[in-house]
């Protein structure tokens, strides 16, 4: 079964144009390099009763809203080989200069995940 790394992290919502310019470079990298599917999606409807709420897990500030993207592979080590050529290639190195970033990395939550179940 595929293999997944997601992430969620708060973005200010003035900072959307540049994030998804920075992106949709990205997503275009890790396509090149192998990646099976990229998704990065803005929070919508995130004032939900059920469960905690993506913004009040995130501690989400004023003008910010939650992005909330995946990356999907055929397997861990097919993982692990595109991550290990996108990380060295140029390009990713250009879009992260400090300064450069329209987030905090600091509260960005990542993992990799194992599928369970795919219909």
């Amino acid at each position: 079964m595929a293999y997944v790394d997601g992430f969620v992290l708060p973005v200010p919502v003035k900072n959307l144009p540049a994030y998804r310019r920075i992106s949709k470079k990205a997503g275009k990298v890790w396509r090149e390099h192998g990646a099976l599917e990229y998704r990065e999606c803005a929070g919508d409807d995130l004032d939900v009763a059920f469960g905690v709420p993506f913004p009040k897990q995130l501690k989400v500030k004023a003008g910010e809203t939650v992005l909330f993207s995946w990356i999907v592979f055929k397997s861990r080590a097919h993982r692990d080989k595109v991550n290990a050529k996108v990380m060295k290639d140029p390009r990713m190195n250009s879009m992260m200069e400090p300064g450069g970033i329209p987030f905090d990395c600091k509260r960005m939550l990542y993992g990799g995940f194992k599928t369970i179940v795919s219909l």
